[in-house]
């Protein structure tokens, strides 16, 4: 292996380097990213849960990527090297090469991260939808009951209030009219 090395001319063996050292790292960054042991310094990530946070975005440059430009750089100039192209050819073919990988690699964590949620609960989200009353409310908010409702596409019994005249009971048909600053659900019967 050794000798196999030695004989190769310096532009080969570049090449070489890049591509083997450029594929170990990518494994172990794939293996770490797969259980969930990815480290978060190396890709620029943040977890941060920030209100209004939108996320990175969009993240072309990023560790991961570039040890996927390396690696496709490496594997398609060696390639191009047994193919017998010229060296300006080799360069060119194996930068693009590199380039594309990136790019879809690029895209494919944005878009695995867009799969994910955050699970934050955003009562806002329950503005004007149908519920049932759970636990009777109060006429006029004079005691507070609780309504069974679905936000954010999860079913969740809420405390809510009411303006209504008489009291809401269990299986009252309510749409949410409002939500306060401190989480209550303000109600109103749906079928006067």
């Amino acid at each position: 292996m050794e000798q196999w090395f030695t004989a190769l001319p310096l532009f080969e063996k570049i090449y070489w380097v890049v591509a083997i050292l450029a594929s170990i790292i990518l494994v172990i960054l794939i293996i770490l990213t797969l259980i969930g042991g990815d480290a978060d310094g190396m890709d620029g990530d943040v977890d941060a849960d920030i209100d209004g946070d939108t996320g990175i975005g969009f993240q072309f440059l990023s560790f991961k990527n570039l040890m996927g430009f390396f690696c496709i750089f490496g594997w398609s100039g060696i390639a191009s090297i047994d193919a017998g192209f010229s060296k300006v050819m080799i360069i060119l073919i194996s930068t693009v090469c590199g380039l594309l990988m990136m790019l879809a690699m690029a895209a494919l964590f944005y878009y695995l991260g867009k799969l994910q949620s955050s699970g934050t609960l955003r009562l806002q989200n329950a503005m004007n939808q149908i519920g049932e009353v759970y636990l009777t409310i109060g006429a006029n908010r004079s005691s507070m009951g609780k309504v069974s409702i679905t936000v954010q596409g999860t079913l969740r019994e809420l405390n809510a209030l009411t303006d209504e005249e008489n009291d809401l009971v269990m299986g009252n048909v309510v749409r949410v009219r409002e939500v306060t600053d401190n989480g209550i659900l303000i109600v109103e019967l749906l079928n006067k």
